[in-house]
């Protein structure tokens, strides 16, 4: 493992008055990877201009008003129950209370602070905490595995097949950014930092319960270690081991790390005066539950029995990917908060019912199953490098117009 990313100005950021240091430091050591992901993002969006262009279409609305966009703009300009957005399914007054208040809520602050209206705003929050994601998986790879091995973590993030939902209004890189701290603060000791982030997370999405799944493994982690050492005793020779560093941070953390996503969940329980089960009811509005993948596996199915659109055959691919990515992940032994947080993503991705097209997209904030893949990046000679890069930018700019443009479901 190799920690020289931020470890030493870590503990430069313990002394008062160093924190703005701190963070211009490990800013400057994420500006490569960071000037990469600009590069190639800025790529994604000038194919999706030209072609928006070339259709007769304004770019910002190709980019800000798609598919689940308008439900959050919705949100966010007149508040939950109001009509659905113009020509969109499902028609009832309840369907979007199925998106989660954060980005909405922020979109509506910004507007009201800045002279943009709802839909510059909403872009200009998805293109700053894309930004912020790349940043702290940068963070999360640097520590584990080194600069380098965290670059191309950043590169193979922005080039996703379906890397283009990191350039539109959507919730995905709001929680990435999220969980990416989230993770990068348990790995660095700082659990009640990880447990508020993994509050606001709670509240960005659905699946950002798997934040709080990290927040209370680090935290059981932590205590049976701290029950481990108590029961075996202190070693006179190694009297460091011996100092017990307090535990309640993470039993804060992991008691608060679940509250923002109970909380609406329980709000919109008492909205609909359906109690507990009333956000499960929205969802099945939507035709959303969790079948432990039996619909997920049917959709595979269809591929071979019937004529089914590229869209669907890409995100059949894109999850048998994930799901081999998984196992090299766990074979590779990460940090338990990591490979909690991952699985949860994959399982609540995948065990869900509908919107097969959409996997890829639920799986977009599970930036570390592709910490295999950026390992052997780092190690591959340059050749290679530039070769599988290449492939790889060729099909997420295409493939990113595709789902835009052309693609007949939503993303």
């Amino acid at each position: 493992m190799a920690a020289e990313t931020v470890d030493t100005a870590a503990a430069a950021a313990q002394r008062p008055g160093s924190v703005r240091v701190h963070v211009r430091a490990a800013l400057r050591r994420a500006a490569p990877a960071l000037a990469l992901f600009a590069a190639v993002r800025c790529a994604g969006v000038l194919c999706a201009a030209l072609w928006a262009w070339h259709t007769g279409r304004h770019p910002r609305n190709l980019l800000g008003a798609t598919w689940d966009s308008n439900w959050y703009l919705g949100v966010a300009r007149y508040g939950y129950g109001s009509p659905a957005p113009h020509h969109m399914w499902p028609p009832d007054h309840l369907a979007d209370l199925a998106f989660f208040p954060l980005y909405p809520g922020l979109i509506r602050g910004v507007s009201a602070v800045l002279p943009v209206g709802a839909l510059n705003a909403g872009l200009l929050l998805a293109w700053t905490a894309s930004a912020v994601a790349a940043w702290g998986t940068f963070a999360v790879g640097a520590h584990l595995y080194g600069r380098r091995a965290g670059t191309f973590l950043v590169v193979l993030w922005a080039l996703l097949p379906h890397a283009v939902i990191e350039s539109l209004s959507y919730t995905e890189p709001l929680l990435t950014a999220l969980a990416a701290w989230a993770l990068y603060a348990l790995l660095t000791d700082r659990p009640l930092w990880a447990g508020a982030l993994a509050v606001l997370a709670g509240l960005a999405r659905p699946n950002g319960l798997a934040v709080a799944a990290a927040v209370m493994v680090a935290a059981a982690v932590r205590m049976t270690a701290a029950g481990r050492t108590w029961r075996r005793g202190c070693d006179p020779e190694r009297p460091v081991l011996c100092r017990a560093r307090p535990l309640w941070p993470y039993w804060a953390a992991a008691l608060i790390a679940p509250a923002g996503w109970l909380g609406y969940v329980l709000w919109v329980g008492a909205r609909t005066g359906a109690g507990p089960r009333g956000y499960f009811r929205v969802q099945e509005i939507w035709g959303s539950r969790f079948d432990f993948g039996r619909d997920t596996l049917r959709s595979v199915k269809r591929l071979f029995l019937h004529n089914e659109p590229l869209v669907q055959h890409l995100a059949a691919a894109v999850v048998a990917v994930a799901v081999l990515l998984l196992v090299l992940l766990v074979l590779d032994r990460p940090p338990l908060p990591l490979l909690a947080y991952t699985a949860v993503l994959v399982v609540m991705a995948l065990g869900g019912t509908g919107y097969f097209p959409s996997k890829p997209r639920f799986l977009l904030p599970a930036f570390p199953l592709l910490v295999p893949a950026a390992v052997a990046l780092a190690r591959a000679r340059p050749r290679s490098v530039v070769l599988a890069t290449g492939s790889l930018a060729v099909l997420s700019l295409g493939y990113g117009v595709y789902l835009l443009a052309l693609a007949p479901l939503p993303l």
